[in-house]
């Protein structure tokens, strides 16, 4: 998510969209990229973030309907749960309730962030098949809770703040959620910094928007945040992430309206632009050889959606 309201915002937003070169992108690992789901901008249908079942299944968190949905046969959108509204919503840099990232565990159970402002809300939610949404974790009203992840080794969710630019680490359970990693590499320089978070090989990979990084910071074996590496920078406006299966090779949603392939040694391609359909991307996620990924409009204003695209490994 890197969504600003302001006219600052506005003012630099055509720059932002300027078309992608694709000059680069002559060897893509991806192919035949289409629109599978067109999404409803009057009903707030913006997909923020995506997990994918062991069965192809899609769930997308719509960040400012405050829903948690999944995708059935034939494209049709099942609303899973809707979160409860804040009296006055408050949340900074976004001014309304939104809900960020999505996680799921073997059992069925969806874990979601949410941001209000407020102290009765804000924090991790979980929902469980069958179930209403519930609160397993309060995090600070004055942040804003983004990309999450789940460790199911060993039960732990960890949670970026695009505000505070920390990672929490939280029990899936339900507890106290503690500050897992605190560095100045995952700070914001003007509005988001932690935003996009995987688990991959023994570490916790996270995006910084406003540094256009990838950081890598390893797990030790208590459990705690080794030194944090800069493993690619220069990706403006950089995401959500998700890797190929492909070592450490990752694709990268990019809110001007681009995916990057980015590989282990740092260097990044192009493979998807807005001639594809992609509208203001915020997340991607691999299945198999199936690449989706959301598109929320938060800067087009126009067609928010989920393009699939078939990954050639």
């Amino acid at each position: 998510m890197h969504v600003r309201t302001s006219l600052t915002t506005l003012a630099v937003a055509a720059a932002l969209l300027a078309p992608v070169s694709t000059a680069a992108a002559a060897t893509t690992p991806v192919s035949a990229p289409g629109i599978a789901n067109h999404f409803d901008l009057a009903a707030s249908q913006q997909p923020e973030n995506i997990t994918v079942d062991r069965a192809g299944s899609a769930y997308l968190t719509f960040s400012f309907a405050r829903q948690v949905v999944r995708l059935v046969p034939g494209g049709r959108v099942h609303v899973l749960a809707t979160l409860p509204a804040p009296a006055k919503a408050g949340t900074p840099n976004l001014g309304k309730a939104f809900v960020g990232g999505i996680a799921r565990s073997d059992d069925g159970t969806l874990y979601v962030t949410y941001a209000t402002g407020t102290a009765d809300l804000t924090g991790i939610w979980a929902v469980r098949p069958g179930g209403r949404p519930h609160r397993i974790a309060a995090l600070p009203a004055d942040g804003l809770p983004n990309g999450l992840a789940l460790d199911q080794r060993t039960s732990r969710l960890y949670a970026n703040d695009s505000v505070h630019g920390v990672i929490y680490s939280i029990p899936a359970g339900g507890g106290k959620a503690t500050v897992w990693a605190d560095t100045a590499a995952l700070k914001p320089t003007t509005f988001a910094g932690a935003n996009g978070i995987e688990l991959h090989n023994g570490a916790v990979w996270a995006t910084n928007s406003d540094r256009g990084t990838v950081l890598r910071i390893p797990v030790t074996t208590r459990g705690t945040a080794g030194p944090v590496e800069v493993r690619a920078e220069g990706i403006s406006l950089i995401d959500d992430v998700t890797f190929t299966g492909r070592g450490d090779t990752l694709l990268a949603a990019r809110n001007n309206n681009a995916v990057d392939l980015v590989r282990p040694d740092g260097t990044h391609t192009v493979v998807l632009t807005a001639d594809d359909g992609l509208q203001t991307p915020t997340s991607v996620a691999v299945h198999d050889h199936t690449v989706y990924v959301p598109s929320a409009a938060y800067l087009t204003n126009k067609d928010p959606n989920l393009l699939v695209t078939h990954l050639d490994r």
